[in-house]
């Protein structure tokens, strides 16, 4: 049964918020080599509001912590969550610090390349997370990302298990040493790139993937959900259940948020209680609809689109 008094899902992350500077461009730039761009605009993007965007649009009660700067794109970034109905009193308004940012290239076949600046995400601390204590007490489910110190991360975890609240950790952007303490939680959902990283052997198919993610379960998680792109997505867990899920077939425009789009909606259908199988089809079908819009948070779909895929699935 859900936390909250709407009856909603509720969902509380803590995240990054960055402002995305996106840049269109026939083929992404080799070291040294410069191209012709093909378009620019700007967006709101980091991965905890993207998720947070998403689990909101797919009907969850959805509270933000994190830290913008006091400058204008920590005042858009701001007013962009609201609108989209999540919830930003743990959201932390920095003085005198610039707002994290994301400069996003992407070619003309929706691949992305991406470089972040921390900024006020990197002033995000511990104690900014226990202040936000009773938000964390009072969800579903913690959704976490590795944009913020790890100590920052650490202590939303420990605050998590305390109030046994099921906990989801995307660990983006990967390292080869994770403390595993970030890893001792209900599921982790990194993508192919990133499970390769943090176990030192590169996913070239479902095969590997599964390979890979059997490994990651003996870091400490319940389960491991590995996206592999268009393939879908591969679970392992601790009960030794081992299986693909194929995603669903559609045209790709941009990827830059599609696996914010799955995180978050895994999220949302573990708040709401339902199997985990269910909720990674769930998340498939969000995946693959947030890449055939540009940009990050405005690619997010609805649970009406959501739902109108896997019915289309069947």
């Amino acid at each position: 049964m859900s936390k909250s008094k709407s009856g909603k899902p509720m969902v509380a992350i803590v995240g990054s918020i960055n402002m995305d500077l996106v840049v269109k461009t026939a083929v992404l730039p080799g070291p040294g080599q410069t191209v012709r761009g093909r378009g620019f605009s700007s967006m709101p993007g980091g991965k905890g509001a993207n998720q947070a965007v998403a689990a909101a649009r797919l009907g969850a009660e959805v509270q933000m912590i994190g830290k913008v700067g006091s400058d204008d794109f920590g005042e858009h970034l701001l007013m962009c969550l609201n609108k989209n109905q999540v919830d930003t009193a743990g959201v932390v308004v920095a003085e005198g610090v610039s707002s994290g940012l994301a400069i996003v290239m992407v070619d003309g076949r929706g691949e992305n390349s991406i470089c972040i600046v921390a900024g006020a995400n990197g002033q995000m601390h511990a104690d900014d997370v226990l202040a936000q204590e009773e938000i964390i007490a009072g969800a579903d489910v913690l959704l976490l990302q590795l944009e913020l110190p790890v100590p920052t991360v650490l202590s939303a975890i420990r605050l998590a298990r305390k109030h046994a609240v099921k906990t989801i950790v995307d660990p983006a952007p990967a390292a080869a040493d994770t403390p595993p303490e970030l890893l001792n939680v209900d599921i982790i959902t990194p993508n192919h790139i990133e499970a390769g990283i943090m176990v030192g052997e590169p996913i070239k198919d479902v095969r590997s993937a599964k390979t890979v993610a059997s490994a990651l379960v003996a870091y400490g998680p319940e389960a491991v959900v590995v996206t592999i792109g268009e393939k879908g997505a591969v679970l392992v867990d601790k009960s030794d259940r081992i299986r693909h899920f194929p995603a669903p077939k559609i045209r790709i425009v941009d990827t830059t948020a599609a696996g914010d789009a799955f995180t978050g909606a895994l999220a949302v259908a573990i708040a709401r209680d339902e199997k985990l199988s269910d909720a990674i089809r769930y998340a498939n079908a969000a995946g693959a609809l947030a890449c055939v819009k540009f940009g990050a948070q405005p690619a997010m779909p609805t649970r009406q689109e959501v739902e109108e895929l896997l019915g289309r699935q069947e």
